[in-house]
């Protein structure tokens, strides 16, 4: 499809300077949005259904519009690409860059091999900001991975008028993992989108995944499980031991979650994970405890679809005291190491 047969009308002005450019809003087809609830055009970008967030928390209904996971992937021959997001003035917290944060990074891939095209720098926004990435103007699949900490109202995607445009393929994965956690499964800190564990074991697998970190706000409530359970997921990862706000509520919340999972996916497997800022002689062993003994008491009754991860060695390796930016969220090299070994029990049950 060439960009000019959509609509003659959408060419604009705009302030990256690329002329000709057409402006194609991304919730509407050809393109593909993957990890978001995307509702009707004029809404926000959320992550679950507003009803079902405001059921769990106030938190997590304030979070939900974070387009943590959120991608707009799609296929062009345009010589670049442009990015025109609607999005609030945030002011940048100080343990995370402006690109993790606000920001969008670009992706190209044939098949499943991919390869970073680069960022799309937030810079100085007011209400937004426009962005643009050349490519080398060949048939490409792309992805656009949203922000992890802000949210996004409305994105228009910027080609040449007269390149062409299809949808992107399916994942080799199509069913996606589902994630639920803490700020670290929403992506605190990572560099840019595309560096949060999440997206580098999608990127290792070409498999489709669902986000549902929410900061400060994983508790594992009643609702939060119904709604995880209602989900189609290839792999269900459990990573909220950090956001239960001690070892009693955790040891209330984790079994139960399992169940109730169980229960509507008697198939789907279940990855446990533990806390990454593991202190030996503190509260955090018998909370690691917990989340072994919700995986012992799964395996007892013959569940062999479950894994446990253990969060204490996940920065294991080289240079282990480098892995976070405060030591409790991940950097770049806290969560490459978070996405080998979570990585690899994903992996394992993918095939």
């Amino acid at each position: 499809m060439k960009i000019s047969d959509i609509d003659k009308n959408l060419a604009v002005e705009s302030a990256t300077g690329l002329s000709p450019i057409v402006w194609l809003d991304a919730k509407e087809a050809p393109f593909r949005v993957h990890g978001l609830a995307v509702k009707e055009k004029g809404g926000p970008f959320l992550r679950m259904p507003h009803e079902a967030a405001a059921s769990v928390s106030e938190g997590v209904e304030w979070l939900n519009n974070h387009t943590a996971g959120g991608r707009i992937r799609f296929r062009t021959d345009s010589p670049w690409i442009a990015m025109r997001a609607v999005m609030p003035d945030n002011a940048t917290m100080p343990h995370i860059t402006m690109l993790g944060q606000s920001g969008f990074d670009l992706y190209q891939n044939d098949g499943p091999d991919y390869r970073y095209n680069g960022s799309l720098m937030p810079g100085n926004r007011k209400h937004g900001y426009e962005s643009w990435r050349p490519t080398d103007g060949k048939w490409h699949t792309y992805t656009l991975n949203m922000p992890l900490y802000d949210p996004v109202e409305d994105v228009m995607i910027g080609l040449h008028a007269d390149a062409h445009i299809e949808p992107a393929e399916d994942y080799t994965h199509p069913v996606p993992v589902v994630y639920y956690g803490s700020s670290i499964t929403q992506g605190g800190c990572a560099s840019r989108p595309g560096n949060a564990y999440q997206a580098m074991i999608s990127r290792r697998f070409d498999a489709d995944f669902i986000n549902l970190g929410f900061s400060g706000n994983a508790k594992g409530e009643e609702a939060i499980c119904r709604y995880l359970a209602s989900l189609d997921a290839s792999v269900f990862v459990c990573d909220y031991d950090h956001n239960a706000p001690n070892a009693d509520h955790l040891e209330a919340t984790h079994r139960p979650l399992y169940e109730i999972y169980r229960a509507a996916h008697p198939e789907t497997p279940v990855i446990f994970v533990s806390k990454p800022d593991f202190h030996p002689g503190t509260e955090d062993e018998r909370r690691r405890q917990i989340v072994i003994d919700t995986y012992e008491y799964a395996r007892a009754k013959g569940d062999r679809s479950v894994r446990f991860v253990d969060g204490a060695h996940l920065f294991d390796g080289p240079f282990a005291d480098s892995c976070t930016v405060d030591g409790c969220h991940p950097n770049d090299l806290g969560f490459f190491r978070m996405a080998q070994k979570i990585g690899d029990a994903v992996g394992e049950f993918l095939g």
